[in-house]
């Protein structure tokens, strides 16, 4: 049933699009200055009277496409130290400029320091886009810590976030990373924040990409080379905090007539503290966790691409990354157990050992082919991904009493696990722009597997002896197919608007060995997109769009097996676990490029998570996963950003978010609700040509939201930059988190009566020293392409 609606859609998007022309015209050109494309010039087109009909900014490489009613027009491009190009022009028909070619300006400028930049944030129709390049205190750091320094993206808790969104998917250049939690994090850890173009927000992503995850997508776009030209920069870090790490990276690219390639490898080595505690208030008395660890941040990566010009038309290229990693981690916890009366009635230790080894390959083979001069262009893209992970977490736990006199030995286990993880896809996009509208559609059929092996060990008694009812094999495999279809029309001069649909049918199987279960999941579904786009006049822009999205389990969320964590708590899945859905609303009043007024509303149902409960007969803790609440979450944003004076420029956001939750299944809690605060501001001062200073500061007020309530949080960040030797060598210096405000604390939940309170601290606070240098040609613009699968990555917790 499902393939045979999946043949008739496909037949649909590629064989029936009728629809024809009007009386639009297509304008382009590529801006050059000093021989190199050049990006964010403005591109401005009057009417014969001078009054602004519309405009564009160039692209990465200089080039820029206008869609108008034909008739006569005077064109002006310009940008900040060059003089102005204009001239005046009749449109009967689709023309190209050709190449325009920007001169400097004459005169002396010795007396005032002029900087051209691209602005740290800028904002498009379907996302903002932060340029890490510009952000100091990103410098030195990897993928996490630029994504850290995002407007409006929280990393906490091994997750990242975009705010009021939930948890984010992260893509590598337009490619899903099928990765989550802590493996996410070591893998975007393995990427220097110095390979970064920019990165990407979008709150709500449009028909072409995965309608897979509720709280939106962050692209990460990586740095390629300009044509004609070679560059080489190696990066040296140094980070301090209770212990420390050295980073050091080097970055090649060669672009030459019909070659592009590139080649960069990277290590960590060194170790940061871990830290955790969790009080849970039995009836009989709390329970106090505390533990403290030595991690280990060993890695090494590296990535090679070469793409080739077939022809002008066409490019063929593969890609490779490879990334290992080695956190081996030493814990140290102890468990204060207190009396009714709140003395310490006995004592119980904990002393780990965790190694563990991960590694994962991703690779590319992409074709782009452009099939005439009206910008017709279709991609193929195949990919293959594959992740395994190792651990062997070896622990002894005693028992002591008050007096601390060891009592005994209450259990010695050793548990060791792997996950195997593969995922390929093909994807085809067809980019079609026609006279009424521009039109794309595409196609995307992918396949993961992942096989998971637990065997744990029990060795009290010095042997180790295999435990069958704490150990376990599951296995999960996941097909998907869709197809998507987007249009997007400029009604006149003032209005445009973008519709999508988006089809995805998924099939899934989970199969627990050790239990003898199989789970089995299919469902076809629909997913809307529709923005709109208003632009009253110069000062005024009015944005709306909505979306529907997907949450999918992730596979060990999905693994019904108990994994035991200690002697009295244990974690265990959910094989009958469900998606969720989501539906959000976004509305934007943009004023001046300045100021950005955004309202939003999402509304989640069959919402799933984690659920900590006890129980206070056998003082067990479980965590449990389920399909438990529908939530409606809402708020208004402020966002303002200006260069306060030539030297200092200023980022600026203020948020209030609100929540509503039900509790659709049986817990026994009861939902949490309240208005949250948050405010950041991000401040670049520019001390002379070659010095920069950065302060950024955020603030987040205590947060209930459901079944959690947290803390306030806030940090401050100071980051200063200085550019040597004609900006071939920079240096820097970070300090993070000054005040050590920024970690999780007081993550409470109440479930059955028992109230639970948990914090994390990963050395959020810290100074790193870092200095790179370039070699080749300096001047160059930096290009970026985003080609290939929008999918695979993610789910693996």
């Amino acid at each position: 049933m499902n393939k045979r609606f999946m043949n008739r859609m496909i037949a649909i998007v590629f064989l029936i699009l009728p629809l024809w022309a009007n009386s639009q015209v297509l304008l382009k050109g590529n801006v050059k200055t000093n021989a190199a494309p050049q990006a964010w010039a403005n591109v401005i087109l009057t009417d014969q009277e001078g009054k602004v009909v519309t405009g564009a900014l160039t692209k990465e490489d200089g080039t820029f496409e206008i869609r108008i009613k034909g008739g006569a027009y005077k064109i002006k491009v310009s940008f900040l130290g060059f003089t102005d190009w204009g001239k005046d022009i009749l449109l009967e028909k689709d023309t190209d400029l050709g190449t325009i070619l920007l001169k400097e300006k004459a005169g002396n400028l010795n007396e005032v320091v002029i900087v051209a930049r691209k602005k740290l944030i800028a904002y498009k129709t379907d996302r903002l886009v932060f340029n890490v390049e510009n952000s100091i205190t990103a410098i030195g750091g990897s993928a996490v810590s630029a994504i850290s320094a995002a407007p409006g993206v929280m990393v906490q808790n091994n997750a990242i976030s975009i705010l009021g969104k939930g948890a984010s998917r992260v893509m590598i250049d337009g490619r899903i990373i099928e990765l989550s939690g802590q493996d996410l994090i070591n893998y975007l850890s393995s990427i220097a924040a110095s390979d970064i173009l920019n990165i990407e927000i979008i709150t709500n992503p449009p028909a072409k990409y995965e309608a897979a995850g509720d709280g939106g997508l962050i692209n990460i776009n990586l740095k390629k080379g300009a044509r004609n030209s070679w560059k080489n920069a190696t990066t040296l870090s140094y980070d301090q905090s209770a212990y420390n790490f050295f980073t050091l990276r080097n970055n090649f690219f060669y672009n030459k007539n019909k070659v592009r390639f590139s080649f960069n490898a990277g290590g960590r080595s060194g170790y940061i503290k871990t830290r955790e505690d969790l009080t849970t208030y039995y009836p009989g008395g709390p329970w106090e966790l505390k533990s403290e660890g030595k991690q280990k941040e060993d890695n090494i990566s590296g990535a090679i691409a070469f793409d080739y010009d077939v022809s002008d038309n066409t490019t063929i290229g593969v890609q490779y990354a490879g990334n290992y990693d080695n956190p081996d981690r030493v814990d140290h916890t102890s468990i204060k157990i207190r009396n009714a009366n709140n003395i310490i009635d006995s004592l119980l230790t904990n002393t780990g050992v965790n190694d563990l080894n991960t590694g994962n390959h991703t690779y590319n083979a992409h074709m782009i082919s452009k099939l005439d001069t009206l910008g017709r262009k279709i991609s193929f893209d195949l990919d293959y991904f594959t992740y395994d992970s190792k651990t062997d977490n070896r622990f002894v736990a005693e028992t002591f009493l008050a007096n601390m006199k060891y009592l005994n030995t209450n259990q010695a286990a050793r548990n060791v696990s792997t996950q195997d993880i593969g995922n390929v896809s093909v994807k085809v996009d067809m980019e079609h722009p026609l006279k009424f509208l521009n039109l794309s559609y595409g196609i995307k059929v992918s396949s993961i597997s992942s096989k998971g092996n637990v065997q744990y060990y029990n060795t009290i008694t010095g042997t180790p002896v295999l435990d069958p009812g704490r150990s376990n094999r599951f296995e999960y495999k996941e097909n998907n197919q869709a197809i998507y279809v987007n249009g997007t029309k400029d009604i006149n001069n003032t209005i445009s608007l973008q519709l999508g649909l988006r089809l995805e049918n998924t099939g899934t199987q989970g199969y627990s060995r050790t239990l003898g279960k199989t789970n089995t999941n299919n469902y076809l579904k629909l997913f809307p997109t529709l923005y709109f786009s208003y632009k009253k006049n110069e000062n005024n822009t009015f944005l709306f769009n909505y979306g529907r999205r997907i949450n999918r389990p992730g596979f060990r969320n999905l693994n019904p097996f108990r994994s035991y964590i200690n002697s009295n708590s244990y974690s265990e899945g959910n094989p009958f676990l469900q998606p969720s859905f989501n539906d959000n609303f976004d509305f934007t009043h943009i004023y001046k490029e300045k100021l950005r007024t955004n309202v939003f509303f999402n509304v989640t149902t069959n919402g799933f998570g984690v659920v900590f409960t006890s129980n206070p007969i056998t003082n067990t803790q479980i965590i449990s996963r389920q399909n438990y609440f529908k939530e409606y979450y809402y708020g208004i944003g402020e966002n303002y950003a200006t260069d306060i004076t030539p030297w200092w420029q200023s980022q600026n956001s203020l948020y209030l978010l609100g929540s509503k939750s039900v509790f659709v299944n049986h817990i026994n809690a009861t939902p949490k609700n309240n208005i949250q605060l948050y405010l950041s501001t991000n401040n670049t001062f520019s001390l002379s040509k070659s010095t920069k200073l950065q302060v950024d500061y955020f603030y987040s007020s205590p947060l209930k939201r459901g079944l959690y309530e947290l803390a306030a949080q806030s940090g401050l960040n100071i980051g200063l930059k200085q550019s040597l030797l004609k900006n071939n060598l920079q240096l820097s210096l970070l300090l993070n988190d000054i005040f050590n405000t920024a970690y999780l604390r007081d993550y409470t939940s109440v479930v059955n009566g028992i109230k639970q309170v948990y914090g994390q601290n990963n050395s959020s606070r810290f100074v790193r020293l870092s200095l790179i240098y370039n070699l080749g040609n300096n001047k160059i613009n930096v290009k970026k392409r985003n080609f290939g699968n929008d999918d695979e990555r993610k789910r693996t917790e």
